[in-house]
């Protein structure tokens, strides 16, 4: 049994009227004794910070890495899935609202050191364990502890994020990771605010810092809210930003919202609305954007950034060929295509496999 209950949380600092402000996000919670945080698993008890959930999951999963969705690291290889529960964001669109939202501590019955889930992935044969479901900011010292346990035993590590976390937290977290993919979820402050708590600035400086300053491979999805985020002017804008701060080799997904939690009124996202973002995109000179939740093979396929061969042809998870070199580059060409690549593509597929982690000595 993990006593996750009293582990100490880092990233805090008492204020001078003897409140303790949490330091890990820019929402700044100042705590009284018995307090939580907004993301509700940052507690203060005494002096101390508590991460309450650390070694609690709402479950463990096996997927397949295009569903985190990365699509330039290791294709059609498979990866260990997990999350807790809370979220630092307050999304009215949470398409994972049971667990992000979830104030039922009991809910998390599956239990787990992080040595024990490296070895489940190990011996599931994953190439990768992502921190996701929910925001692994919140659960960072967790999630950190899982990925020096992973890098021992040479699994990668993923972390499906919506990126907001102050700069110092930040270096931490992201010295730990191998991959990110991170929510731009609107490029709008006005959406931010009104739509999930926060401020679109901090999820920038985040993805300038992952792009700049680690090894760390990137990419981003974007979910598409008919009448919220999808207009020509705002995608232009912030593929704009995409292509000038970030490159242009940066892979974009653009994904279909349906209706859920506090935005049940809001239609379903047309599959014409994706289509047209990724044309957009394209046209503004970003060489690598997809289209997810629909089924549309052309959007799922990687293309040379040089001449547009097909080089990778996927149907939704599947992937059908795939014709790199074993340098990662196109065979017509031979223009490099930015990613992390195996000599050939895995074989997972479309499969989902929940798993119970055993406990190991």
């Amino acid at each position: 049994m993990i006593e996750n209950a009293r582990y100490k949380a880092r990233y805090w600092h008492m204020l001078e009227d003897g409140r303790m402000q949490c330091d890990l996000c820019p929402r700044d919670c100042k705590l009284h004794e018995g307090q939580r945080g907004a993301c509700f698993v940052r507690m203060r008890e005494g002096d101390e910070m508590l991460l309450t959930t650390y070694g609690r999951s709402s479950g463990f999963c096996i997927d397949p890495i295009e569903k985190k969705p990365l699509n330039h690291f290791y294709p059609g290889s498979s990866v260990l899935s997990f999350g807790t529960a809370g979220c630092n964001l307050a999304c009215k669109f949470c398409q994972n609202w049971d667990i992000s939202k979830s104030r039922d501590m009991d809910r998390l019955m599956d239990q787990a050191a992080p040595e024990a889930i490296a070895i489940a992935a190990e011996q599931s044969g994953c190439r990768s364990v992502a921190f996701t479901y929910n925001d692994p900011v919140i659960f960072a010292e967790y999630a950190m502890d899982v990925a020096d346990a992973c890098h021992a035993r040479g699994i990668k590590t993923v972390a499906v994020t919506a990126g907001y976390m102050h700069d110092a937290a930040r270096r931490d977290f992201y010295a730990k990771m191998d991959a990110a993919n991170v929510d731009l979820k609107a490029f709008t402050d006005d959406f931010y605010v009104k739509l999930t708590g926060s401020h679109l600035q901090p999820v920038l400086d985040t993805l300038r810092y992952i792009r700049h300053e680690t090894g760390v491979w990137l990419e981003i999805t974007t979910l598409l809210i008919p009448g919220q985020n999808d207009s020509d002017e705002e995608l232009t804008a912030m593929c704009r930003w995409i292509r000038h701060e970030l490159g242009p080799d940066v892979p974009l997904h653009f994904s279909a919202f349906h209706p859920d939690y506090k935005m049940p009124g809001v239609p379903a996202t047309p599959p014409a609305t994706l289509i047209r973002a990724r044309d957009l995109a394209l046209r503004e000179g970003l060489q690598y954007v997809y289209t997810g939740n629909i089924h549309n093979q052309e959007g799922d396929t990687t293309f040379c950034s040089g001449c547009r061969t097909p080089l990778i042809l996927r149907d939704w998870y599947d992937i059908g060929q795939y014709h790199l070199t074993e340098a990662g580059h196109c065979p017509v060409c031979d223009a490099a295509i930015a990613g992390r690549f195996d000599k050939r593509a895995g074989n997972f597929g479309r499969k989902r496999i929940p798993i119970a982690i055993k406990e190991y000595a």
